[in-house]
């Protein structure tokens, strides 16, 4: 996913990493949206050190999307977007967007049905 936030010195050494992203969509793009984002998901496949890849909309706001995802490590989320795939498909959501996505970076403490 595309982040604002990199390679974070606090993250370094932890095992796992996740993050938050939210995404609106431009004026009138939100379907076209949604579909670029079903795209990102399947070039995702590529990146092995990505545990957990996956996008939700808002209930409240349909121009509205949020990503959630789990990396094994900090290499893992440094090569996240830099594949055949994935590069490109990030690359199209752009115009599809009415700002920079918003990224907060997270740190797992405890899960149901993930490994963290």
């Amino acid at each position: 996913m595309m982040r604002q936030v990199r390679d974070s010195a606090r993250f370094h050494g932890m095992s796992k990493i996740s993050l938050i992203a939210k995404l609106t969509a431009a004026e009138g793009k939100a379907d076209e949206l949604r579909g670029a984002l079903q795209t990102l998901i399947a070039a995702a496949d590529e990146e092995d050190g990505l545990e957990v890849y996956s996008v939700h909309a808002d209930a409240s706001d349909g121009n509205v999307f949020y990503f959630f995802e789990l990396y094994r490590d900090q290499e893992a989320l440094d090569v996240h977007g830099k594949g055949e795939g994935m590069k490109p498909a990030m690359q199209a959501l752009g115009s599809m967007l009415a700002g920079r996505p918003e990224v907060t970076m997270l740190s797992p403490v405890a899960a149901k049905g993930l490994d963290v």
